[in-house]
């Protein structure tokens, strides 16, 4: 079943998504997740080619990590060897932290709330310009709760094959990586199951392009439906 009501929202202005009526005060929060090579990318570039206002999550981990970002310093006073020209090299980082689960809880509570206070400063913008839909694109939705502050969900996926062909393919892949990395990320089943929508990137994208504008139908029509879209 879809989820029965928005979370978080109050309002003057009606909508209807799993068949009961929700009040709202800002716009329909679509949540956007997938895990690694999933395609997850891809999906968010056509929301946005829709022109759908994104808050994509790991681009505010850049910036926030990035020269002058309110991340750098912090981070750096933790992992000092990870600080290059004034910004920090992610992929040193991601190799120190991926070793010990310890210091990726440390890392996470820098982070966390950085992007979730950037989080709010993008929804009350997209409030103030009264668009009807958002995604927030967030590659760890349901492994930090963020399904929670969504009106609902869509998870992308690919089969297994798929998945591990892409993955494999970037360039700093390595098997042992790849593994440590999926360890980490709540399970694809478990992901469709949680879903309010599935986007399949493994048929190809015009495919995955009619599902992105029908789901945008069904939520900008109130979002009346008692089944998943798939």
């Amino acid at each position: 079943m879809v989820r029965q009501e928005a979370k978080g929202h109050t309002s003057t202005t009606e909508s209807c998504f799993g068949g009961v009526a929700v009040v709202r005060s800002g716009p329909f929060i679509l949540g956007l997740t997938g895990s690694i090579a999933m395609g997850k990318s891809e999906t968010a570039s056509m929301f946005r080619r829709l022109r759908v206002p994104i808050f994509d999550a790991d681009e505010e981990v850049h910036h926030l990590l990035g020269q002058g970002g309110k991340a750098a310093e912090l981070v750096s006073a933790a992992f000092p060897s990870v600080m290059k020209e004034g910004a920090i090299d992610r992929q040193a980082l991601g190799k120190l932290v991926f070793a010990s689960s310890a210091d990726l809880r440390f890392l996470e509570g820098i982070l966390h709330p950085l992007v979730g206070r950037a989080r709010k400063r993008f929804l009350r913008r997209a409030a103030g310009s009264r668009v009807s839909v958002v995604v927030v694109d967030v590659p760890l939705l349901f492994e930090t709760r963020g399904e929670g502050r969504c009106d609902a969900v869509v998870v992308v996926s690919a089969p297994d094959f798929v998945q591990r062909q892409r993955a494999m393919s970037r360039a700093d892949m390595t098997a042992e990586k790849l593994e440590a990395i999926l360890a980490r990320q709540t399970p694809d089943i478990i992901k469709r199951r949680r879903a309010d929508f599935v986007v399949a990137t493994g048929i190809g994208r015009r495919a995955a392009l009619v599902a992105v504008h029908n789901i945008l139908r069904i939520v900008r029509n109130g979002g009346c439906s008692s089944r998943r879209y798939r």
